[in-house]
């Protein structure tokens, strides 16, 4: 698969990257993923436009350029798929999309492994159903955020 760039507004420090490694014994969830509920690494401004979703509104362009899908798994980053074993790799078979059903299944509270389970469950019943449902419940999602992060 090609490495498109992914348009999203940023909410974190511009030495981001740099400032991982430093964290790295602080992350929240296991396996090629990084989360950390309150990470130094946010901006004021990035808090709220996580917290609103607002942050994801650029990909809307991948999806319009056809890089992206609307519903799909979650894009990884480089680092991440440089740590992905053959099974891991299975995801990324299909369009990444904006919203998916781990996403959606209890947001960022799940494992790096949970989230590949949910995306090759995704992966083999996609259909047009499905992704109404699946964007019917982000929206409710951004409506009432709980506990995206």
């Amino acid at each position: 698969s090609s490495t498109t760039g992914m348009y999203k507004f940023r909410s974190m420090v511009t030495n981001a990257e740099e400032l991982l490694e430093s964290l790295l014994h602080l992350n929240e969830v296991t396996g090629a993923m990084f989360k950390m509920k309150e990470d130094p690494r946010v901006t004021k401004i990035g808090k709220f436009i996580r917290k609103t979703s607002i942050d994801e509104l650029p990909q809307l362009w991948n999806v319009l350029k056809g890089e992206m899908s609307l519903v799909g798994p979650r894009p990884p980053l480089p680092r991440e798929v440089a740590q992905y074993t053959e099974y891991d790799k299975q995801r990324l078979l299909v369009t990444p999309g904006c919203t998916g059903l781990w996403q959606v299944s209890g947001r960022n509270d799940l494992g790096f492994d949970e989230m590949v389970e949910l995306d090759l469950k995704y992966i083999r019943e996609r259909s047009l159903l499905y992704d109404i449902r699946i964007i019917l419940k982000t929206i409710k999602i951004m409506i009432k955020p709980n506990s995206a992060y």
